[in-house]
C-alpha cells in the first residue's frame, strides 16, 4: 500500500500532463464516457483510454462500468480535493478549457435530449417544445407571422433537430441546410426530409459555435430553442451574424425567463431563458438591428425576436432594446 507522500506524489504526476488535465475538468462537469471525452477532446479512444487509466489508478477519478459504457467523475476524499484545487489554479478563459466546455454541454444536451421518454416515443415527430408541452403550432404559426410572405432565399436552420423548421418552410426556400450536434437527430431528419419536394434541402453534422461555412452565405439563419443550451450563446449568434448576408434576419425562437431550474438536469438547459435585455445585449454585440418582436403563451413562455444584418459591414446598427 502507499504511502501518503507516495500517493500525492502518483496523483500529481498523473495530473501533470495536458490532456488528463482537460479530462479532470471535464469530469468536474458531470459524468462522461470514454466515447464523449473522444467526442469532446477529438482524441483517439486508445489514448483517451491509456489517460483515463493513469487517473483511475491515482485516485483521481472514479470508474463506473453500466453495461457496455464506463463512467468517469472526480473521486471523491483527498484525491479528489487534490483535483479540485488545482482546477480551480486553472485559467478559466483558457481557450481549450473553454472549447471543451461547450463540447461538455453540447454532449449533455444531446444525451437528454436523446434520453427524454417523448423522444423515445415520438422519433421524428420529436422536438423540445413538444417535450416541454409547449403549444408548437402557436409558435410556428407566431414564426410565419413575422416573416411576412414572400421568399425567404437561402435558409439555415442551426440546431435542426428533427428537421421540422426546413419541413414547414421548404416551399418557400431557395435552398435550405439544416445543422445539428447530435448524429441520431440528423438521421431522423434525413427521413423526414427524404421527398421529392424537399431535394434542395439537406442536413449536417457541425458545431454552432464554429460553423462550417462561409460569410454572408445564407439570407435568413434560425436558432429555434438553440440558445438556452449554449455555453456561449454570444459565440452562437456571432456565428450566425457571421453567415448572415447585407440584410439577411436572424430569427431567435428561445424560451422568455422562467423559474424551472429542474430543467438544467433534465433537458441539461444552460440558461433559465432569456430576458429582452439579455437578448438585446447578444444581438447588439453581433452588430444586429432589430425588426420585430412577439410572445407565445403556454407553460413557459416563448420569445421570438427577429433582427436584421446590416446592409453593408460599414453601416450603422441601431440598438435592439430601443425598438422592443
Amino acid at each position: 500500500m502507499q504511502e501518503p507522500m507516495d500517493r500525492l506524489i502518483t496523483a500529481l504526476s498523473a495530473a501533470a500532463d495536458p490532456t488528463r488535465l482537460r479530462l479532470l475538468a471535464l469530469a468536474a462537469r458531470g459524468a462522461f464516457c470514454v466515447n464523449d471525452f473522444c467526442d469532446i477532446l477529438g482524441q483517439s479512444q486508445p489514448r483517451l483510454s491509456r489517460h483515463l487509466r493513469l487517473l483511475n489508478e491515482a485516485g483521481l477519478l472514479e470508474r463506473t462500468r453500466e453495461g457496455a459504457n464506463a463512467w468517469y467523475v472526480l473521486a471523491q476524499g483527498e484525491p479528489g480535493a487534490l483535483a479540485r484545487y488545482l482546477l480551480r489554479r486553472a485559467d478559466p478563459e483558457d481557450p481549450t478549457l473553454a472549447a471543451d466546455r461547450r463540447g461538455a454541454a453540447r454532449v449533455l444536451a444531446e444525451r437528454a435530449r436523446e434520453a427524454s421518454e417523448k423522444f423515445r416515443r415520438a422519433g421524428a415527430d420529436w422536438d423540445e417544445m413538444r417535450a416541454l408541452d409547449l403549444p408548437a403550432a402557436d409558435v410556428e404559426a407566431a414564426l410565419l407571422g413575422l416573416l411576412g410572405g414572400g421568399g425567404l432565399g437561402r435558409v439555415l436552420d442551426v440546431g435542426t433537430g428533427t428537421g421540422r423548421l426546413l419541413e414547414l418552410l421548404a416551399p418557400r426556400m431557395q435552398s435550405g441546410l439544416g445543422i445539428d450536434a447530435s448524429r441520431t437527430m440528423l438521421a431522423l431528419a434525413r427521413v423526414r426530409l427524404a421527398k421529392p419536394e424537399f431535394a434542395h434541402l439537406s442536413v449536417r453534422l457541425a458545431d454552432m459555435y464554429a460553423l462550417p461555412l462561409r460569410d454572408a452565405a445564407y439570407d435568413l439563419v434560425l436558432l429555434q430553442m438553440v440558445l438556452h443550451y449554449a455555453e456561449e450563446p454570444a459565440q452562437v449568434i456571432a456565428e450566425a451574424s457571421r453567415v448572415l448576408a447585407p440584410a439577411g434576419r436572424l430569427v431567435v425562437v428561445d424560451l422568455a425567463t422562467h423559474d424551472r431550474a429542474d430543467l438544467r438536469d433534465r433537458l441539461a438547459h444552460r440558461a433559465l431563458g432569456f430576458s429582452d435585455t439579455d437578448m438585446a445585449a447578444l444581438l447588439a454585440a453581433a452588430g444586429l438591428r432589430a425588426e420585430h418582436s412577439t410572445s407565445v403563451a403556454g407553460p413557459l413562455a416563448v420569445r421570438i425576436w427577429c433582427c436584421r444584418a446590416p446592409v453593408s459591414a460599414d453601416q450603422h446598427t441601431h440598438s435592439f432594446e430601443a425598438a422592443l
